[in-house]
């Protein structure tokens, strides 16, 4: 039997996490849990996330009609309805605004991969949806084409929402995804970001499914791609307004020990002869000399 007390104890715990973390000011952000076929827990709106008491949180059914509470329930409860109805084994609906994943939507960056092992194994790729006002059910069809493949998202312009099997494990994808995003920002202001190369990325997406994490990377349809240039999410850039500007996409990375496509015994830099490369130089470097 489900003890919606207790739930509704855990749902003011991760409430008060995500706004000592500075993940919602004032009174941004909403949280729900599913505890039967139609009735979810949810935040009230107007109400910081802070300072929630469990008589603060209402019922809502699966069309977002409050059935029970005092205080009005979330105004974009609607979208975590639809990751609900998208994804029934899902229980829980984190959404707030973490300062540095919310910089990446606001810039529209897609989030690189084949950096730190833990991301690559507990999130995989992060797509960012297009940009609806929030609120709507327009709005929360914006997750529809990203949620079987990812359990976080970045909300174009707003935010981020992840999902889980309980309200913790729900929380925890947003606070990885933006600690990601903080180092992500401080490797770029020392100089670079050094990425891992095919063969260890590889080796990453093995555990991953070794350990039971469901990673679109590993289907047929990535196996012969560059993993870390080729973000799964692409196709919907163009719809979305993503674009590389800060991160540029990593040089295609062969494993280790494996020639590149350009010709037996060169060497590739992001698909250049470098042999060719060096050859150039020199012949520029002999005419200023002469000159």
């Amino acid at each position: 039997m489900v003890n919606a007390h207790k739930i509704k104890q855990d749902i003011c715990e991760i409430g008060r996490r995500i706004y000592n973390k500075g993940f919602a000011a004032a009174n941004d952000g909403n949280i729900t849990v599913r505890i039967g076929e139609n009735e979810v827990l949810c935040t009230p709106t107007m109400h910081s996330k802070g300072f929630l008491k469990p008589e603060d949180i209402s019922i809502i059914d699966m069309t977002g009609k409050q059935i029970s509470g005092n205080k009005k329930r979330s105004s974009e409860a609607l979208l975590h309805l639809e990751i609900y109805k998208q994804r029934p084994a899902i229980k829980s609906v984190v959404h707030c605004h973490p300062p540095h994943a919310t910089a990446f939507a606001v810039a529209r960056e897609p989030i690189p991969q084949c950096v730190l092992p833990e991301v690559e194994v507990f999130l995989g790729d992060v797509p960012i949806t297009k940009y609806e006002t929030p609120g709507g059910q327009a709005f929360a069809d914006t997750i529809i084409p990203f949620v079987d493949k990812c359990n976080v998202m970045i909300l174009a312009n707003h935010g981020t929402v992840s999902m889980g099997e309980d309200v913790e494990k729900a929380y925890w994808w947003t606070e990885i995804l933006d600690a990601y995003c903080r180092i992500l920002m401080l490797s770029k202001q020392l100089g670079r970001v050094n990425y891992l190369d095919q063969q260890k990325s590889t080796e990453l997406l093995e555990l991953k499914d070794k350990w039971g994490f469901a990673d679109p990377r590993l289907t047929e349809e990535y196996q012969n791609c560059d993993i870390c240039a080729n973000d799964i999410f692409r196709p919907s850039w163009a719809e979305t307004g993503v674009e590389r500007k800060a991160f540029p996409a990593p040089p295609a990375m062969p494993a280790a020990g494996k020639k590149t496509a350009v010709s037996a015994g060169t060497s590739s830099a992001g698909g250049v002869d470098q042999e060719r490369l060096i050859k150039l130089i020199t012949e520029q470097v002999m005419q200023q000399l002469k000159g």
